[in-house]
């Protein structure tokens, strides 16, 4: 949720400077998987891989195929794509509880 606020605070001045709304987006997105990941809810997972396909599609846009100029755009992402595949039986779990 940290990570969330600060990109979109970023975001969000960078969007006055007549910038990027992808900045913005992407926090709101992160703080709220953080709110969903806190609840326990398998939905986090679903929304933050909503959040880095639309990464993936900026990176895209932005860079185009060039490999090593995606690097720096999605191997964070990607990394926390990772830990919230490890999450998915905690979160299973804790779905089947609240049943």
């Amino acid at each position: 949720m940290i990570l969330g606020l600060t990109l979109f605070g970023g975001g969000a001045w960078l969007i006055s400077l007549g910038g990027s709304w992808y900045y913005a987006l992407a926090g709101v997105g992160l703080v709220l998987t953080g709110v969903l990941l806190n609840h326990g809810s398998m939905k986090a997972f679903w929304l933050y891989l909503l959040v880095w396909a639309g990464t993936l599609a900026w990176a895209w846009w932005e860079s185009g195929a060039d490999g090593w100029a995606q690097v720096p755009r999605m191997l964070s992402p990607t990394v926390i794509l990772l830990l919230m595949l490890l999450c998915i039986p905690s979160l299973s779990r804790a779905g089947q509880d609240r049943n």
